[in-house]
């Protein structure tokens, strides 16, 4: 696909708001390759005057993490919110925009999407406070997990077998060792824990909101929120090139297989996608090894690509993504500049 540079090079149509240092070298170093003009957006010591008028990229693409808040970033989370609304306000068009950030960032609401397109989805209780968790959990199936509800990473994700052992960690004080915490927001979900068969989740991603590719993590035990670009080998034990590997990369035995998923899987996943305005993400799904019966449980705006795409899939997803963005950018080149946010970013020409 030829590209359009843009009428002014100072302010280049595309501008990628971010938080992690590492995830989207890929990213950057594609277009780099290709010559497509960018701004890097970090949101850390970002700021904006809002509802004033300034230069704004004409397309912003929120590659913003939830679990910025695990790097001390809990603030980052809900000023993203802010920029994507004051970005949308001003015209810009926002890839993965407000909506999608607030699917994003609220397994509650994710799962009441679920719910509101039936599909199926682990039984779950909303609560705000751990001391409501055992009443909260009466008539769910043990054993439970109690997550945050503003998660990222399985962080926070705790499992319990008995009621009676909710009990007690719910009755802990706050300081206590084993105490409870319902992040960054306050609110918490008491969730039945679904045992994935063979230790197998599955996840499909989509781009334009369409199917591009789907990944089969085998797991070393039963694990929810696992990020493919963590995925350290193949099933059949080769190493996998991982170039967006950050420095805190956790150590696992995860492997990962290119899966194809039943057709009613793709068109559910494509369905959720559409709900949330996600334009680019993934959706995770398991089957329960008790009753087979397949649950949809993770729904992810930030979709963090599995590593050595080439190897894994056959292809390279960041080459299919940078392929996509070309299309807005080659059409909004040229147009005189949107008004927007002053936003602080590191310019490539």
């Amino acid at each position: 696909m030829s590209h359009h540079p843009p009428s002014d090079a100072a302010s280049p149509t595309l501008g990628i708001l971010y938080e992690h240092p590492d995830w989207f070298r890929p990213l950057f170093h594609e277009l780099d390759r290709r010559g497509v003009p960018y701004r890097a957006i970090p949101v850390q010591g970002h700021h904006f005057a809002p509802g004033e008028s300034e230069a704004l990229p004409p397309i912003l693409f929120n590659r913003m993490s939830p679990s910025a808040w695990l790097r001390g970033g809990a603030g980052e989370v809900f000023y993203t919110t802010e920029v994507l609304n004051a970005a949308v306000r001003q015209g810009s068009r926002v890839i993965n925009g407000p909506k999608a950030w607030a699917v994003e960032t609220s397994k509650a609401t994710q799962l009441g999407l679920l719910n509101g397109l039936g599909l199926p989805a682990p039984r779950a209780r909303l609560v705000h406070n751990p001391a409501d968790l055992p009443e909260a959990a009466r008539g769910l199936r043990f054993p439970v997990v109690v997550k945050p509800n503003i998660g990222g990473s399985g962080a926070g994700v705790v499992r319990f077998e008995t009621p009676e052992a909710l009990a007690r960690a719910a009755a802990l004080p706050p300081e206590a060792d084993g105490a409870i915490s319902l992040g960054i927001d306050g609110i918490g979900l008491v969730q039945e824990f679904i045992p994935a068969r063979d230790g197998r989740i599955v996840r499909v991603e989509v781009l334009n909101g369409r199917f591009l590719y789907a990944i089969r993590i085998y797991t070393p035990g039963d694990q929810f929120n696992l990020c493919p670009a963590d995925v350290c080998q193949s099933v059949d034990g080769a190493a996998l090139e991982r170039a967006a590997c950050p420095a805190d990369a956790p150590k696992n035995d995860l492997r990962v297989e290119a899966y194809t998923p039943p057709a009613e899987v793709v068109e559910a996943v494509e369905r959720i996608m559409e709900a949330a305005d996600i334009e680019i993400g993934g959706v995770e799904y398991m089957i329960d090894d008790r009753d087979g019966q397949l649950y949809y449980y993770d729904v992810n705006a930030l979709s963090n690509f599995v590593a050595d795409g080439a190897q894994v899939l056959g292809f390279d997803p960041f080459s299919r993504l940078v392929d996509w963005l070309e299309e807005p950018v080659g059409r909004a080149d040229g147009d005189p500049p949107l008004a927007g946010l002053a936003l602080d970013a590191e310019v490539h020409p």
